[in-house]
């Protein structure tokens, strides 16, 4: 649970990150920024903090030595002594550049925050924020001069829109410290250098990422590897998503046995999901437990791509919610085309 409610940014400072691909360089501050207003503090958490949601956490990590993680290792420096912030907040900003390789990556100003009374999981910690501006939007400046006005124009940055950020807990130093991270733009694979190739973080094994994790794969399951193996329909997928979304909505605790029994029901679908699972965990260098608490936020954040949807050539959409039963589909001899017929009570 995040409550930013109480926050207080303590220090914050700001560097200017170059395009590296273009050789821009970094232009970095040599002391934070003095807030001497209490309106300019406020737009400051509000745009620093609204993008944060309950969802999933991570922790920074290192395949070999956590130490040789460069972010681990610089806010490990400021939280033990906070005299050191704006020093290591400009390595962090050398560090950020040279991950800055992608050619779509835009240069930007990144803030360094030093934040503290950060409210999460019942504990009251420190943390560390790094966030980057790399949109800009035009605005006009109305004036009064005079008894007339003038309209100017100028570009900043919208409160309302971070682009990236990340808030450090200082907490489960051991596990790699507790993050949340926030990546609004540059969602293609290859330019996710925010999360993987700056940060380097993993999912922390907790029931959102757990809960996350087996609807993720059970729509793969259901999409890719159930059409390969047994005679299906879109409706039989469709039916199956639906089955998997209501036990996780209607259950606290999620166990295999049970959710086997309840949704899968064929042994041999059965199986073939237990095979699956070792194949996907494999691939996505994870582990899915069989037993876990169910995370409600998971669930709803899922929800909204989980929908069971049978697309007919590009005329028709059928959105399933439930009763596969009332679904029968068909060829039509005559036309040679197939078809669904839908059998409802009362038209709404």
């Amino acid at each position: 649970m995040l409550n930013f409610n109480e926050i207080n940014i303590q220090e914050v400072i700001v560097h200017h990150i170059g395009s590296r691909p273009e050789e821009e360089g970094v232009q970095l501050s040599n002391d934070p920024i003095q807030l001497n207003d209490d309106l300019t503090s406020e737009l400051l958490k509000k745009y620093f903090l609204s993008s944060f949601k309950p969802g999933e956490l991570y922790h920074l990590a290192n395949d070999e030595d956590i130490n040789l993680n460069a972010v681990y290792t610089l806010v490990s420096d400021i939280f033990s002594d906070p005299a050191r912030f704006t020093e290591q907040s400009k390595e962090l900003a050398n560090h950020l550049y040279e991950k800055s390789v992608h050619p779509k990556i835009k240069s930007g100003e990144l803030y360094a925050a030093y934040l503290t009374n950060c409210f999460i999981e019942g504990e009251t910690v420190d943390a560390i924020g790094l966030f980057k501006s790399e949109s800009k939007e035009t605005f006009l400046k109305v004036q009064a001069k005079g008894k007339n006005f003038t309209i100017s124009h100028d570009d900043g940055v919208n409160v309302n829109k971070l682009d990236k950020g990340c808030l450090i807990f200082n907490m489960e130093q051991d596990k790699g410290y507790l993050l949340a991270i926030v990546d609004n733009i540059n969602k293609a694979a290859e330019a996710q250098y925010w999360r993987d190739s700056f940060l380097a973080v993993k999912p922390r094994k907790d029931e959102y990422h757990q809960t996350k994790s087996y609807l993720d794969m059970c729509k793969t399951f259901v999409l890719d590897q159930v059409p390969k193996e047994f005679e299906t329909t879109r409706a039989d997928q469709a039916d199956f998503l639906n089955k998997s979304a209501t036990y996780f909505k209607k259950n606290q605790d999620f166990t295999f046995d049970e959710f086997a029994n309840q949704v899968i029901k064929q042994p041999a679908v059965i199986e073939s999901f237990k095979g699956y699972k070792k194949q996907y965990e494999a691939a996505n260098d994870i582990e899915i437990d069989d037993e876990f608490m169910i995370s409600a936020p998971a669930v709803k954040k899922q929800s909204k791509v989980f929908k069971s949807v049978i697309k007919l050539d590009k005329n028709f959409h059928i959105y399933v919610h439930g009763n596969r039963e009332y679904i029968v589909k068909g060829f039509d001899e005559k036309t040679g085309m197939h078809y669904y017929q839908l059998y409802f009570k009362k038209e709404e």
